[in-house]
């Protein structure tokens, strides 16, 4: 399943908004690109036959059969990457290039730890 975040949605509804896309669902992609990884796109699109329209996070999403295998169990987030600089992410255990992030809780006990 494809997951959007609390703040990915609000940020997402934002967009859609501020560009007239309020009736239109979002639609995500993935492709594995030559070294491995994957490259991902995001839009908002009409639902195709075929389509998978799965609602989280306020958002109705839809992916096409093609992309569900590499986008099962992905995780749209917004976050901060640098200081003021917000940014749409894809979280997804199956890209061999990803890392799963370290929650901000384990940072803080492993440093009470003196780890």
């Amino acid at each position: 399943m494809f997951k959007v975040t609390k703040a990915a949605g609000a940020e997402l509804k934002r967009n859609m908004q501020h560009h007239d896309f309020d009736d239109m669902p979002l639609r995500v992609a993935a492709q594995r690109i030559a070294d491995g990884s994957f490259e991902y796109q995001m839009g908002f699109d009409e639902a195709g036959p075929g389509d998978t329209m799965v609602s989280t996070g306020g958002i109705d999403v839809v992916i096409a059969k093609e992309h569900q295998v590499l986008l099962n169990g992905t995780e749209l987030d917004y976050v901060e990457l640098e200081e003021g600089g917000l940014h749409f992410i894809f979280k997804n255990p199956n890209d061999p290039t990803y890392v799963a992030p370290v929650e901000a809780e384990e940072n803080n006990s492993s440093k009470a730890d003196g780890r």
